[in-house]
């Protein structure tokens, strides 16, 4: 019989992979990450993962279907590489995604790892996203409910990990897992979605930079694009690109943050039409195939979560660098934040955007 390590987050999502897991025929063994252990942990609120209910809720779920269960402390890693990476990126003028980070350096690196150690041939996870084998090789593609698609936070994942996961969700809407659920006499089955950042449970994210750093972050100007000094910001950090409301001036017309200019504590912002590009360079780039292509690649890309992917163009600039060219213009683009490829429903892989061209 093969052995699967379950991660179960407490949520509903996780519950049901679990569950469809040991209906496959896997000895399952269930476990959760503590991941977070600087601050208090708040009762759930049901917007945040990692809280202390969704602990006794994953329990409970294991308990429910007889499986083993264990909580793992990964503390120590996810503050070097997650925490740490996002106030850095925050000082630097960048838009963190500490969720892919935790996909990239906990999950699927130091959770997968583990499972190895207990001897699993599996991981499973609750993300909606689907793994095949094309006879070459691993293929990461969308899921089948677009409202839960989750392959955007996934571009991380290599050719060796693809092989040891498994998305059980990957064929199904959040109305079947629901049902699932319910019909299993799961605690969690009508739980709400986790949104909030599980560190920053109260959404504040400069008041949880602050008290971390101990730092204060000083006022400067904001300025237009061709430098004009409009007013004064309250801090750059607590801007980002994009933003319009709570800027603080009075133009006549709407103003959105362009960018963030670290060295002089500059907000520059400007027209919407000032936000757009239609190029962009991304480091750290995975290519889900496990190989550069040799040439320019069609594909669409999508720079948010929650956009729609835009006609583009992905021409490789060395092993680890893509240069990504849209047909159409692209508005606030955040430095830090990820850009995907996708050939159809295929991701082809993805990266930090580091620059606006």
């Amino acid at each position: 019989m093969k052995k699967a390590l379950i991660a179960m987050s407490g949520g509903v999502d996780s519950s049901v992979a679990a569950k469809l897991t040991q209906d496959a025929g896997f000895e399952c063994i269930g476990c959760t990450m503590k991941l977070y252990g600087g601050e208090p942990q708040v009762e759930g609120n049901g917007k945040t993962c990692c809280a202390l209910d969704d602990v006794e809720d994953a329990r409970s779920v294991a308990h429910r279907i007889g499986i083993p269960y264990y909580v793992f402390n990964f503390t120590g890693r996810f503050d070097d590489l997650v925490i740490e990476r996002f106030v850095e990126s925050y000082e630097a003028g960048r838009t963190p995604n500490p969720c892919i980070d935790c996909n990239r350096f906990l999950k699927f690196d130091a959770l997968l790892h583990r499972a190895r150690e207990l001897g699993c041939d599996h991981m499973v996870t609750g993300h909606y996203a689907q793994v095949g084998f094309d006879g070459q090789r691993y293929t990461l593609s969308k899921a089948t409910d677009r409202n839960k698609d989750q392959s955007y936070v996934l571009y991380t994942l290599t050719q060796e990990q693809l092989a040891m996961v498994r998305f059980p969700l990957g064929g199904m809407t959040k109305d079947q897992v629901r049902q699932i659920a319910q019909e299993s006499g799961f605690v969690n089955a009508q739980k709400g979605e986790s949104q909030d950042i599980c560190f920053v449970p109260d959404g504040d994210y400069v008041g949880f930079i602050q008290r971390r750093t101990g730092k204060e972050y000083p006022q400067g100007e904001i300025v237009d694009v061709q430098g004009n000094v409009l007013g004064q910001h309250q801090g750059a950090i607590r801007y980002t690109v994009g933003q319009r409301k709570g800027l603080g001036i009075a133009l006549g017309r709407p103003q959105y943050v362009k960018d963030l200019d670290v060295e002089r504590n500059q907000v520059v912002v400007g027209d919407l039409v000032d936000l757009q590009c239609t190029e962009l360079l991304a480091g750290d780039f995975n290519w889900i195939a496990g190989e550069v292509p040799d040439g320019p690649v069609p594909c669409k890309a999508k720079v948010r979560y929650r956009q729609e992917e835009q006609p583009a163009v992905a021409v490789p600039v060395d092993e680890k660098t893509v240069k990504v060219v849209f047909d159409e213009p692209q508005t606030a683009v955040a430095r830090g934040q990820a850009v995907v490829l996708y050939d159809g429903d295929l991701v082809l892989g993805g990266g930090v955007m580091e620059k606006v061209l």
